[in-house]
């Protein structure tokens, strides 16, 4: 068994600097710690798979990153593991819990994911290494994981079982609710434009130094073929997925962050509007463009024709929400947002279709994340 204190001033040591995940019983004790320093960024995901995305996001700004979980968990972080991580080449440090080990009581839901739980990790391609259930074997672990991440750029899991960390007390203060923020509308009635006309109206918007990501599917595709930047990540698979990295991004950069966003993506992952909305970065701007449709799969329907997002954003906390449906009230809201400051949702309803004879991003996935992350790196302009 090992202390919290020493689990986490090893993982500061190496270079761990920023937590993500969702609680389990057998992690109180390490995300006790987390959120009782304050020198540590914990950041309480409402999904492991939207955990694993605001870690993608932290690492391209730069962080070395943690991901904690329960096994049961698992599955909902495999897809973002496996079509966000490896293609991009993303490391993390991903430690999981083992409930229902077998040999020990456990609840039934735990069965089944605990005899598996080794298996599927290394059936996605995780590097497996032991977790450091003793204190002498610490640091050799962490420094074990850090060498692996930096040769292979893939995740490295950990499997805690019951009883490895010894318990920490909490002591944290629950924050307090913030104020509603500012809901406009923008909405004219008239013909909505297209996906590839807002783009470029984002474009005579956006700054050279704001940092921008597009969901997969034709968004994407389409900001690509309008104009390759080294300041744009092209999202590819992930669904969902890409709010939580902007989130990631946005808590370790002073840059303004542009995520844009889809309404069948925003829906698999609503959750990550109650998550931008609490950790409130001041610099994210969610777009939301909303087509009605799944584009990318022949053009079935969303539900998202009786979604109000905006309303949804605020009552999340975002300090700034509008509603719009042409290209004039998406600039005037894109310049009202800027003012209001962030979190702030942009939702543009837009007519379904894309760009004709479509193309795909031409340069490989871990490419454009590698280019993404220098340009965090690099000096902002100052003008």
């Amino acid at each position: 068994m090992i202390e919290a204190d020493a689990f986490l001033a090893a993982a500061s040591r190496a270079g761990f600097d920023f937590y993500t995940g969702v609680p389990c019983s057998f992690l109180t004790p390490l995300i006790n710690g987390v959120l009782s320093d304050p020198r540590i960024r914990y950041v309480g995901a409402t999904s492991e798979g939207e955990a694993v995305a605001i870690a993608a996001g932290a690492w391209l700004a730069g962080r070395r990153t943690v991901v904690i979980c329960q096994n049961s968990g698992l599955g909902n972080a495999i897809n973002p593991l496996t079509s966000l991580n490896a293609p991009f080449g993303i490391p993390t440090l991903f430690v999981t819990t083992w409930r229902g080990q077998p040999g020990l009581a456990d609840e039934p839901q735990h069965e089944m994911m605990g005899r598996i739980t080794h298996d599927l990790l290394r059936l996605i391609e995780c590097e497996l290494q032991p977790f450091p259930a003793e204190p002498d074997a610490i640091e050799p672990a962490f420094a074990q994981a850090v060498a692996t991440m930096g040769a292979t750029d893939r995740p490295v899991a950990w499997v805690m079982a019951k009883g490895d960390v010894a318990d920490s007390a909490l002591d944290v203060v629950p924050g307090a609710p913030l104020a509603p923020g500012c809901r406009e509308r923008f909405e004219t009635g008239g013909e909505r434009p297209a996906r590839a006309q807002a783009l470029e109206a984002f474009l005579r918007f956006a700054r050279d130094d704001d940092a921008v990501i597009a969901t997969t599917g034709k968004c994407g595709r389409e900001l690509f073929t309008l104009a390759d930047r080294d300041q744009h990540l092209y999202q590819v698979g992930s669904m969902g997925g890409a709010s939580g990295m902007a989130l990631g991004v946005a808590l370790n950069t002073p840059r303004r962050v542009f995520v844009l966003d889809g309404d069948g993506a925003a829906l698999m992952k609503l959750g990550s509007f109650a998550t931008i909305g609490a950790y409130a970065p001041a610099n994210l701007v969610h777009i939301l463009l909303d087509n009605g449709v799944h584009d990318s799969t022949g053009g079935q329907p969303t539900v998202s024709a009786g979604v109000d997002f905006a309303g949804i954003a605020i009552a999340c906390g975002y300090r700034f929400a509008a509603s719009c449906d042409d290209v004039a009230g998406f600039e005037a809201a894109l310049r009202e947002a800027g003012r209001e400051g962030g979190p702030a949702l942009v939702h543009l309803r837009i007519a379904p279709g894309s760009m004709a004879n479509l193309g795909r991003p031409t340069i490989a996935p871990a490419d454009v994340a590698r280019r993404f992350r220098g340009f965090l790196a690099s000096p902002r302009r100052t003008a």
